[in-house]
């Protein structure tokens, strides 16, 4: 139990310091910036409590927000994937979320990107609809969200990659 504690009591800081400190000043052609640090939220163990995820999410999101100055943008999102986790848990991995048996080093590639993407998308479309706020702009929200999303993902893949344990 302390184990698991420690490694995402790592996973969180690393994450926030990675987003903070590096990703957040990333910023390609106006519109396209990674947000890896939803990481955490996609990688919270699936029997959990799914309370204390939510806090966790809320948390993740108004430290991110403080350092960017968003006003609550990143936590609504990550709260909002927080919520909607399972339903996006069950439509990518079906039967296993169903047995509560999801270990992400063990699942195929496949599955995993389609969870990263609906996840990934779900959140920044969220995000950048609340920075914006205007129904007349939503196709610099799509643009913003597409973007933002293909790199983020890109990225969260990469991590996932070098970062992975095998299964033994």
């Amino acid at each position: 139990m302390n184990t698991i504690f420690s490694i995402h009591t790592v996973r969180f800081v690393a994450l926030v310091i990675l987003q903070v400190l590096i990703l957040n000043h990333v910023n390609f052609v106006g519109y396209i910036n990674p947000y890896i640090y939803i990481l955490f939220i996609a990688l919270f163990p699936v029997k959990n409590n799914r309370i204390v995820l939510m806090l966790l999410s809320f948390l993740l999101g108004l430290i991110i927000d403080l350092f960017l100055d968003t006003g609550g943008a990143h936590a609504a999102a990550s709260v909002f994937i927080a919520y909607a986790r399972p339903l996006v848990l069950k439509s990518s991995f079906g039967t296993i979320y169903e047995h509560q048996t999801v270990k992400f080093n063990t699942i195929d590639f496949g599955s995993k990107l389609t969870y990263f993407t609906i996840l990934t998308v779900l959140h920044h479309f969220v995000l950048f609809f609340l920075e914006i706020f205007s129904v007349s702009k939503i196709l610099l929200v799509f643009q913003k969200t597409l973007f933002s999303s293909i790199f983020t993902i890109l990225l969260s893949v990469i991590v996932t990659i070098i970062f992975s344990r095998k299964p033994k």
